[in-house]
């Protein structure tokens, strides 16, 4: 229904992704040779910053460079079907695994922060179990177009591939609203609710000190090492908030677009406007290594011992 668009678009987010490739590969790669390099890294918590960083990694290898060819050698898919069905179940499996990762380092995060000592702290065993849920259920929910429930379709401006949420038979609509409800709604719910009570629990835990300070007439419970001891779990909450409300920039426009494609006026979403949505939610393979390696202070530590020349 729509004319091919200007060629500097594809040249244009050419160029975007062959940045976001340099700097997702490095900091995804930065994080995983530190955590592989750093015995005091090798934590279970860090083996879902791990996860995250792998499957960001892999996002990025199998996803970008398709991508970039196509955008440079015409502006359209330039591969077989059968590999635009496999590019687009690549890009399902590492993006939903990602998705998952950060719900479980969210639930580790609040078990850490609300319930403190009285939690039964994160242990290999566990930390392995959430991770072969990530996999396991991100390719069970990726593998159905090759069964007959749903489809994988080039989209957007044709350069890239996806899953089909413009088709309106109940097929591939039912398969699309299962991947928005299970693979959007309940990650964002589990994230946003572990936040909520992190949040939550620092606000009361500081005005109980502070009451407890009043009663004793002193200016603050604290000493210095329980101040900085506290000062870090309000960081590292910070960083995981962070990391939280980017994934929430990256991916709420590619779901509201998706949505409005299954079930609402599809008249709205031009080639271009499908486009750019998907180019945030790849880009939110950039952010995630940033964050953890740049404001996690263990990981800063590591990375002035292990690559000093780096500039941390």
């Amino acid at each position: 229904n729509y004319p091919p668009v200007n060629p500097m678009w594809h040249y244009l987010l050419g160029v975007v992704f062959i940045i976001l490739f340099f700097f997702a590969c490095t900091g995804n790669g930065l994080v995983m040779y530190l955590i592989i390099k750093n015995k005091n890294l090798r934590t279970p918590a860090n083996l879902l910053v791990f996860n995250l960083a792998f499957s960001d990694f892999a996002m990025e290898i199998t996803q970008y460079p398709p991508y970039i060819y196509n955008c440079f050698k015409g502006g359209v898919w330039m591969f077989s079907a059968f590999f635009c069905e496999v590019y687009a179940c690549l890009g399902a499996i590492f993006g939903l695994c990602s998705l998952w990762t950060l719900a479980f380092i969210s639930f580790d995060r609040y078990n850490v922060i609300v319930n403190g000592v009285t939690s039964a702290p994160l242990t290999n065993g566990k930390a392995f179990a959430f991770l072969f849920f990530c996999w396991a259920y991100a390719i069970g929910w990726s593998i159905p177009p090759f069964f007959g429930w749903g489809a994988y379709i080039p989209e957007g401006i044709l350069d890239s591939c996806s899953f089909d949420y413009l088709s309106r038979d109940a097929n591939r609509r039912s398969y699309g609203l299962c991947i928005f409800a299970f693979d959007y709604v309940i990650p964002l719910l589990i994230i946003v609710l572990a936040y909520v009570f992190i949040v939550k629990a620092i606000f009361a835990h500081e005005k109980a000190m502070r009451e407890q300070a009043k009663k004793m007439n002193v200016t603050n419970l604290r000493s210095n090492a329980d101040s900085n001891a506290q000062s870090a779990e309000v960081r590292i909450a910070k960083v995981a908030m962070t990391n939280v409300a980017l994934w929430l920039i990256c991916w709420t426009p590619y779901a509201a677009v998706t949505l409005q494609g299954l079930a609402f006026n599809q008249s709205g979403i031009t080639p271009l406007v499908s486009m750019l949505p998907a180019l945030l939610a790849k880009s939110a393979a950039v952010y995630n290594p940033m964050i953890y390696a740049i404001n996690h202070p263990k990981f800063r530590l590591a990375i002035q011992k292990t690559v000093p020349w780096f500039c941390i």
